[in-house]
């Protein structure tokens, strides 16, 4: 660990895309220039979500966090950056990326909305069939 100033991982998720950094240090988790607590509105529940992968190998105290997120709403944003902390997380050692990957942190959710379509109203809404 001492070769490299940072691990890198990118995440996608819906319409957004994060990036994360991982320093060695303390714990402090920064998302586009901000507190992670101040940027989610410390809502409990998704900052835990955040941290999920940190804790399954143990190491929430072991790194500071740069996170820059673009795009999506918030429920993209947090899977995109859990997905990205897992893939800088995996790139330190080869026992990490195994039990990331059991557990399904490194699997990127395709899930899109789907476009819309001409001649309908949404994706495949109809126009209201009238008979008379």
């Amino acid at each position: 660990m001492a070769d490299k100033a940072y691990f890198y991982g990118l995440g996608r998720r819906k319409e957004a895309t994060a990036t994360a950094r991982l320093y060695a240090g303390k714990g402090k988790m920064t998302i586009n220039n901000q507190e992670a607590a101040a940027y989610f509105d410390n809502n409990q529940a998704l900052l835990a979500e955040l941290t999920d992968p940190l804790a399954l190998v143990s190491k929430q105290n072991d790194f500071d966090i740069t996170l820059l997120i673009k795009g999506g709403g918030v429920s993209g944003q947090v899977d995109s950056a859990k997905l990205a902390i897992s893939k800088a997380l995996a790139s330190i050692n080869d026992e990490l990326k195994s039990t990331l990957s059991k557990a399904g942190y490194l699997r990127r959710d395709s899930r899109t909305i789907e476009r819309k379509k001409y001649g309908l109203k949404g994706a495949r809404r109809r126009e209201q069939f009238s008979k008379r």
